[in-house]
Order: C-alpha cells, then sequence, then structure tokens
C-alpha cells in the first residue's frame, strides 16, 4: 500500500479537474500542524481541489493497536474534536495560538494557507452513531459508513436537520461498490457517490476498468454551478 499522502500529490501534478482527498484521515494518531502542512500543500498544488475527510480511525485493522496509539473511542473523539480545530484555523492563513487539553501551540501562522477558504472538510460517521454526525455537521459534508439501505440517507439527512445543518451545499457521501447503481442514492440525498476500490484487494486492473466505464450517470442530474452531482466521481486516496 502505497502513502496516500504521497500518492494523492502525484495525483494532484498529474490530473486537472478530479477531487482529490483521503477516505479517510484518523487526526488522533496524527500530529494536527503536521497535517495542516500537508493539506495546504496538496490544495495548492491541485489547485484548490482537495477535499479533507476526517475520522476517528478504524480499530480493526489494528492502525492504532500495532503502533501504541490511544485505542479508547470517546478519548479518540476528543482529540479528533481539538485536532480538527487546530487543522482548520491553520488552514485559513490567520495568526493562531492554542492551548487545548492534548495540544500547545505557540503563536503561529502557516502561509501559504489553503487555496480554498474553507476547505471543504468531510467528516466521517459509522451509520447510526449519532455524535459524528454532530461532528460533521459544523463542517462541508459527512462520509457515511455502514450504510445499507438509501432509506438510511433520509434519515441520516433528518437528524441532521436537527443538528443545524439547513445549507443546501453541504454533502452527503457514500462508498459503494464499482458499478453500483447510484440513482436510489441520488434519491435519498446523497451528493457524492463514491466508486469503492480497495484497498486490501485493490488491483491495477479494477482501477482501469472503473476510469474506462466512466462516471455514474444519474437521469436526473441535481448540478450546483461550483459543485460536481453524482455524475462525477472523487479519487479515494487510501485511509491514512
Amino acid at each position: 500500500m502505497l502513502d496516500p499522502w504521497i500518492a494523492l500529490a502525484a495525483a494532484a501534478v498529474a490530473t486537472s479537474t478530479i477531487r482529490l482527498g483521503p477516505m479517510v484521515t484518523p487526526l488522533p494518531r496524527r500530529r494536527p500542524w503536521t497535517l495542516a502542512r500537508q493539506v495546504a500543500a496538496l490544495d495548492q498544488l491541485s489547485s484548490g481541489r482537495f477535499t479533507l475527510g476526517a475520522g476517528l480511525g478504524d480499530l480493526r485493522g489494528s492502525e492504532f493497536a500495532t503502533f501504541g496509539e490511544e485505542l479508547d473511542p470517546p478519548t479518540r473523539g476528543r482529540i479528533l474534536d481539538e485536532s480538527l480545530s487546530v487543522v482548520e484555523r491553520l488552514l485559513a492563513g490567520d495568526p493562531v495560538e492554542h492551548h487545548g487539553a492534548r495540544y500547545h501551540l505557540a503563536a503561529t501562522r502557516f502561509l501559504p494557507s489553503a487555496r480554498q477558504q474553507p476547505l471543504p472538510v468531510w467528516v466521517a460517521a459509522r451509520w447510526p452513531k449519532r455524535a459524528p454526525l454532530q461532528r460533521a455537521a459544523s463542517r462541508q459534508g459527512v462520509f457515511v459508513i455502514d450504510v445499507e439501505e438509501p432509506q438510511q440517507i433520509e434519515e441520516m439527512r433528518g437528524l441532521l436537520r436537527r443538528y443545524g445543518v439547513g445549507d443546501p451545499g453541504f454533502d452527503v457521501v457514500v462508498a459503494r461498490a464499482a458499478g453500483s447503481d447510484p440513482h436510489p442514492w441520488q434519491a435519498a440525498g446523497v451528493t457524492w457517490f463514491l466508486a469503492q476500490l480497495g484497498p486490501w484487494d485493490l488491483r491495477r486492473s479494477n482501477v482501469d476498468a472503473v476510469v474506462q466505464a466512466g462516471p455514474p450517470h444519474s437521469s436526473s442530474r441535481r448540478q450546483r454551478p461550483d459543485r460536481p452531482g453524482l455524475g462525477r466521481q472523487a479519487k479515494r486516496g487510501g485511509g491514512d
């Protein structure tokens, strides 16, 4: 498996229209200032085509236990909240001073800042957990995990409205097997439909087949002037 951040940098300079981003990077095992540098650099290299997918990280893949990282979910949730706040403030390019439960930053400013202001952040939410949806509600989108039926998206959107999401530009993102029908998901309110590729059984031939087939076509596209609709697919970098 390639390092996702190096692979995304290569993709950023080799493409011109595709949107890029890791789905998702677990902030509780990353230093937020290092991550902010990487995100700002990729947003500049891609001319503003980067989306940060962020989450707690998955214990099932041993990515935490193998390296002695924090395993307690509530603790990781608190780390994620603090880390996201630091990352977002650094990406804005403003002076930042932070003294929190885990991180401490003396007055500092990161330049160049991200090209997009604000840079889109999609928070991973394993359905039907509520805390991640509340976390996502104050950002630009939610990447929904373990959702099996489009009807669950409708229920989730109701919860998001309860948590204050009223912006039609808020993204709801799902990943399904390549070749799946996007239409029922679009009708339920999904705005990005990602082809699920790997990572554990990923083959170059699988990627080539998806690229050659082109994006899934919707019979009733809901294109917004500044945001691609379901007729486009995002490039999913591997989790970090």
